[in-house]
């Protein structure tokens, strides 16, 4: 018993350590940005040219996110770019006609039209999501959401969100004589009319009429 103190002491060193090695060790995701941006197809290399730069990036799905058979899909329906919003890491190439590297690991979202580098509002929307037959879309941000529909004026309501099992998340509304849902789960979705890809499905109950759809995150959340 007389040993068990001065040992104790002397092991208080390799455990202070441990905990500063835990403390520094770096997060899995810490070398991971996102990126928005054209996709082109060069020599049977998928390019990627940030929005805004001229630098160009060898792209790899090692993700296995489907990206290239998308991409192969989309640009079948005609010349053009396509815009992509990613999560990658950053690396060096080899290729003498690319700036780096880009290690792909999440694919957001993936279209020929609709909103691209000239989104303005991108950055402080939290959610985008959109469906057909008929038309829907719905825009979320900080201050609250925004349901917009052909031919009827937006209508902006307040919401609460709540967070569900595996990923999945719903955001409910009861204002202005409305009753809104709208239910979000991480699943690959295609737009019907666009063939545009995204990372999350969408489904939209208004006042218990039930529709469906596709979202991916916005500018201001990425999980």
């Amino acid at each position: 018993m007389r040993f068990a103190r001065p040992l104790l002491f002397s092991l208080l060193p390799l455990f202070g350590a441990c905990q500063m090695f835990a403390e520094k060790a770096p997060a899995p995701d810490a070398n991971l940005v996102r990126l928005q941006g054209e996709l082109s197809v060069v020599s049977g290399q998928v390019m990627f040219s940030p929005c805004g730069e001229k630098r160009r990036f060898a792209l790899v799905d090692s993700g296995a996110t489907g990206l290239l058979p998308e991409a192969a899909n989309l640009s079948a329906e005609g010349p053009g770019k396509l815009f992509a919003d990613i999560r990658a890491r950053m690396g060096a190439t080899k290729l003498p006609d690319a700036d780096g590297q880009l290690d792909l690991k999440t694919l957001y979202r993936l279209q020929r039209e609709g909103h691209g580098c000239d989104d303005l509002n991108f950055k402080r929307l939290l959610l985008r999501a959109s469906g057909h037959e008929p038309d829907w879309s719905v825009s979320v941000s900080g201050k609250g959401l925004i349901l917009d529909r052909p031919g009827q004026p937006s209508l902006a309501l307040p919401y609460m969100e709540e967070q569900l099992p595996d990923g999945r998340f719903n955001l409910s509304s009861e204002a202005n004589g409305q009753r809104l849902e709208l239910w979000v789960a991480p699943q690959r979705c295609v737009d019907s009319m666009s063939g545009a890809v995204q990372h999350l499905t969408a489904e939209l109950r208004l006042n218990g009429n039930v529709q469906r759809g596709c979202a991916s995150f916005g500018g201001a959340r990425d999980n």
